[in-house]
């Protein structure tokens, strides 16, 4: 008997609970009972069939048949269930339930929830690049500056990273302004460098070539001692 019983089991099949619809359902606005709808209509789909009787769904969730036929109207109105009409070999035509709109309307929530957390993230990189600065310079930044930093975001394009990397450059270089680290970032722009293993390689470059004495740039002899790295010189020799 108990053999049976295990084989009915494992001849019952099973159905396969997608993670990401029991973390979205309640945004699509879906209340607890029709979740359980459509997992009873996925265990149907999964069995092959596609277009079970309002009667049994009705006895397997202890609902009247006129209260389950309600609900499934409710998902299509809410557009998670859609009716499709098809001809099977013989030409004759039969519905069937789908919930492809479903798994679509999951996917934009979930890529929009991943833009949503790529923007505060990058939020929060841009207030500490502003503690940063004022970290390495010793004071509040000025106005002139501020916009300085907001152009290089929204109108250069550079990522925080970039940026803190630079800024890092001209620190190690003794060089508070932001005309160098301007400088900086248009050097690397012009090099198509945009990623933090980009400026490691280009600066290990700059550290393994053999040593010159070069003659310091007009524009840092205004601003400090001679940088590790002239990247103003390089600039102008690339122009």
């Amino acid at each position: 008997m108990e053999n049976e019983l295990t084989i009915d089991w494992i001849n019952a099949g099973q159905t396969v609970l997608p993670t990401l619809l029991l973390r979205y359902y309640r945004r699509l606005n879906l209340s607890n009972d029709e979740l359980v709808l459509i997992l009873q209509l996925k265990s149907y789909m999964d069995q092959g069939n596609y277009f079970p009787k309002m009667e049994d769904i009705a006895e397997h969730m202890n609902m009247t048949e006129q209260n389950v036929f309600k609900a499934v109207h409710q998902l299509i109105q809410k557009k998670v269930l859609t009716i499709e009409t098809t001809n099977d070999e013989q030409g004759m035509s039969q519905d069937a339930y789908s919930l492809n709109m479903l798994w679509e309307r999951i996917i934009i929530l979930m890529k929009q929830e991943k833009s949503d957390q790529a923007i505060e993230k990058e939020e929060i990189e841009e207030k500490n690049l502003y503690s940063m600065f004022e970290s390495e310079f010793g004071r509040p930044l000025s106005p002139i500056e501020i916009e300085t930093l907001v152009a290089w975001i929204e109108n250069d394009r550079y990522s925080p990273e970039l940026i803190q990397l630079a800024l890092r450059e001209a620190v190690l270089s003794q060089v508070y302004n932001f005309k160098y680290i301007d400088r900086i970032l248009l050097n690397w722009e012009k090099k198509n460098i945009r990623t933090k293993e980009q400026v490691d390689k280009e600066i290990k470059k700059y550290r393994d070539a053999p040593k010159t004495n070069d003659i310091k740039d007009e524009d840092q002899q205004d601003s400090g001692p001679v940088p590790m790295i002239n990247w103003l010189k390089d600039n102008n020799d690339n122009n």
